[in-house]
């Protein structure tokens, strides 16, 4: 039997033009009509203005958020619901509004809140290293305050976060085929965005949820989830927590998952399956043509 997860990508995916094509669907209008009264601006005009105001962070989440909904939306229509669903950071709030955790405008609103309080941090670094020793980098960071392990992408692939002297410590001590500091304005999922954290924590406690439809992996706990509390409370740690990503993926083959949708522009989290989960399927979604041409057997199949 055929078991499909549904997985959605997180900031860094964006692209200049997505979600225009979707415009005249009358799902998306709707939601496109939603997201402009919950955030006071147009998500089709971020999206095809300039990449510099879309790749703020501030832009960048609600409209990642508002386009892989809509996608999830018609995808839901076609086929109905898959088996699981996990989301890459800001992608577990799509994966958590598609199991029905809770409605559209809410999960915008606490996008919109978490965008802020992410855009505002100050004062720390974030860079990825590819091709690395692990065992090395985890000797490293455990010796270094004030660094952490922000997303396991991959058994290749890893983000380490923290103040830029931690960071630049561990750069310079781990072996690597290479490094990257990434552009952001703070030192996401670690302990330094603690203040934000807080913050967001006495909103997201104000929002309502429900039972997941269908089984989520979170972010700082790999398990299929379906309680309202758990997955609350899972969230609640995300932003300073690290991304577990490699562990989702092997999730995905214990629970036995033979395909895997990734639901939002880009291929990122497709590439990461193909590499590490070799007997999993993998099918993108992006666009409305491509929903369109892709008949429902093939997405469940």
């Amino acid at each position: 039997m055929t078991k499909t997860a549904w997985v959605f990508p997180g900031q860094g995916s964006q692209a200049v033009g997505m979600g225009l094509d979707l415009q005249t669907l009358p799902i998306a209008q709707v939601k496109f009509e939603i997201a402009e009264k919950v955030l006071g601006w147009s998500v089709l005009d971020i999206c095809k203005g300039d990449e510099a105001v879309l790749s703020q962070t501030n832009y960048t989440q609600p409209c990642l958020y508002v386009i892989e909904s809509i996608l999830a939306d018609l995808l839901t229509e076609k086929i109905g619901l898959p088996q699981l669903v996990a989301g890459h950071s800001l992608g577990e709030y799509v994966a958590l509004y598609t199991a029905g955790v809770f409605n559209f405008e809410s999960g915008l609103s606490l996008v919109q809140k978490r965008s802020e309080l992410m855009a505002t941090a100050a004062g720390g670094k974030m860079a990825a290293l590819m091709k690395f020793d692990r065992s090395q980098l985890e000797t490293v960071i455990g010796a270094t305050p004030h660094a952490v392990l922000a997303n396991d992408n991959s058994d290749t692939q890893v983000v380490i976060s923290g103040t830029p002297e931690a960071i630049d410590t561990v750069i310079s001590q781990v072996k690597a085929k290479r490094a990257l500091e990434l552009n952001v304005s703070g030192a996401f999922h670690s302990p330094l965005m603690a203040d934000a954290a807080a913050q967001f924590e006495s909103i997201l406690n104000s929002v309502t949820f429900n039972d997941a439809q269908v089984p989520v992996l979170s972010n700082v706990d790999p398990t299929p989830a379906t309680q309202a509390q758990d997955l609350k409370t899972r969230l609640t740690q995300q932003m300073t927590g690290s991304v577990r990503w490699r562990e989702i993926m092997r999730r995905l083959t214990t629970e036995g998952i033979t395909k895997a949708v990734e639901v939002g522009p880009g291929k990122v989290l497709a590439g990461l399956l193909k590499r590490s989960c070799k007997g999993i399927e993998l099918v993108n979604v992006e666009t409305a043509e491509q929903l369109s041409r892709t008949t429902p057997i093939s997405l469940i199949a």
